[in-house]
């Protein structure tokens, strides 16, 4: 599969005339996004602003494709999503929003050239989905992948180059999480998350105290509040341990805690 990270957007500083200019980074990636090598494409290109539309985009990217288009193309950049989408549709190419385009943020980050998104203040998740209960969990990086991968989940999330074993973790590295038992909105709750495409659980210590869901490439989301100090403890402790764990942590929503039934669970890291 081919696999192409594309950016397009503002020039931070205008030309000598005093135009501003768009810019069109292109390169390809690997397969495991967070693998470090040198990248083996690159095709760059740059127009007027007046010249900045998805018809330009199309062009170019057929340009640097010289009859073999990729598969898929990756973005990270809101403000560059929609333009890219609508040169994908016009010449088949899926395009997919994610946070993790290192190969292209690497890029741009020998460039000088700013990478830091604006986020929104994070929301609280819609009361009618958020389950009546949670808690702090932890699985061994050796058995995380089996004790979930062979269960009839419906919604599972387990992208490979998150597996344990690929980020070099020991096997007794112990793996934090959140779950969350959903009761009858268990399954819902989970559609809801997948729409989002969840990314990391972060802890902030506060008043109160929360945890924070990042999800898409710039949404945050409100999990919960608490101010249990004993809560506050097992809340660092989960910090701790995504530490020790190469920032790996995952999220299961299931209705109880009977082990029976599951509805979602996704493999996380914070970028």
């Amino acid at each position: 599969m081919r696999i192409w990270q594309v950016d397009f957007y503002r020039r931070p500083q205008p030309n000598a005339a005093g135009q501003v200019l768009w810019d069109l980074l292109v390169c390809d990636c690997e397969a495991f996004p967070m693998a470090s090598r040198d990248r083996s494409f690159q095709y760059e290109a740059s127009c007027l602003q007046s010249e900045a539309n998805s018809s330009w985009v199309a062009s170019q990217l057929q340009l640097a494709a010289n009859g073999q288009l990729p598969d898929i193309i990756q973005v990270f950049r809101p403000q560059s999503l929609g333009l890219i989408e609508q040169a994908g549709r016009s010449l088949g190419i899926n395009v997919e929003p994610t946070r993790r385009t290192f190969a292209l943020k690497q890029w741009l980050q020998e460039k000088q050239y700013p990478i830091t998104l604006d986020k929104p203040p994070p929301l609280p998740l819609p009361p009618n989905l958020w389950g009546q209960q949670w808690r702090f969990a932890a699985l061994s990086a050796g058995n995380l992948i089996k004790a979930f991968a062979e269960l009839p989940i419906p919604i599972l999330m387990m992208p490979e180059f998150l597996w344990p074993i690929n980020l070099g973790l020991a096997s007794t590295v112990s793996v934090p999480g959140v779950i969350i038992y959903g009761e009858r909105q268990s399954m819902r709750l989970a559609r809801w998350l997948q729409q989002l495409r969840p990314v990391a659980i972060n802890y902030i210590a506060g008043t109160p105290h929360g945890l924070i869901l990042e999800a898409g490439l710039v949404d945050r989301w409100i999990i919960t509040t608490f101010e249990d100090p004993e809560v506050a403890a097992a809340a660092e402790v989960f910090e701790q341990r995504k530490q020790q764990s190469h920032g790996l942590h995952f999220l299961l929503v299931q209705p109880d805690d009977s082990g029976i039934t599951y509805s979602g669970f996704w493999l996380l890291q914070a970028e």
